[in-house]
């Protein structure tokens, strides 16, 4: 099955993921969201918040932020907040597949292809803000995948606007239409890894089991990222 997106002159089909294993990388600076930890099902989770946020002002932000995510589209329980996070903490300036004004669970079908794609972005990152030699302690996050996402992978040579290193207006407006048709995501080729292959998902409920695997050290040396190295307890 194909589906159509007006006003790209594309389509693409569907493709469907069983227990996919995928793998996100984030600081660990970044915090999971415990409130969806905490409870098991939406209307525990709206009396709960809704007693804590009348005293903690993160909390009212997240559920300011929160409204964008549908109810029924939401997990609740073990590993929730790491995924629920993705989509409550939106970057300003946007991504491949979204504008700025929703969030996006990105992974990866292996840890290289993770470690290849957020080394380039870090890299980036650091070398704009002109940050001296540092290194950078990496969450790695594991989950399951499954649903149907929309397969731009299968027709690369279709889609090249969508594949630009860096300038995403194409891949952006590809994305919103596709949303806004109920889309759960999308399955594309990695732009950062020749072998590897990425999930962009819309919709958390497609994400479960997600469970931290280990922790990594990005060096950076004051130009690139040297070194990634994992974070080991000897004893």
């Amino acid at each position: 099955m194909h589906s159509a997106v007006a006003g790209h002159n594309m389509s693409a089909p569907f493709r469907l993921f069983k227990k996919e294993k995928i793998w996100r990388i984030i600081p660990s600076r970044f915090p999971p969201i415990d409130l969806f930890e905490r409870v098991a099902d939406s209307s525990e989770w709206d009396a709960l918040h809704e007693l804590e946020s009348m005293t903690n002002a993160r909390l009212r932000d997240e559920r300011r932020i929160l409204s964008l995510v549908p109810d029924e589209d939401r997990v609740y329980g073990a590993g929730a907040g790491y995924v629920m996070a993705a989509f409550a903490y939106l970057n300003p300036e946007g991504s491949r597949f979204s504008d700025g004004s929703y969030g996006v669970y990105y992974a990866g079908d292996s840890l290289d292809c993770a470690i290849a794609e957020t080394k380039y972005h870090h890299r980036r990152f650091l070398s704009y803000t002109n940050t001296p030699a540092t290194e950078t302690q990496m969450r790695v996050l594991v989950a399951e995948l499954n649903g149907k996402l929309h397969d731009i992978h299968v027709n690369k040579k279709n889609h090249k606007k969508l594949y630009s290193s860096d300038i995403y207006s194409a891949s952006q407006a590809f994305a919103r239409k596709l949303k806004g048709s109920g889309s759960n995501g999308i399955y594309y080729a990695s732009v950062r890894s020749q072998e590897g292959s990425c999930f962009a998902i819309f919709k958390p409920k497609l994400i479960s089991h997600c469970r931290q695997e280990r922790h990594l050290r990005y060096v950076w040396d004051g130009k690139n990222i040297k070194d990634v190295l994992e974070i080991r307890k000897v004893v």
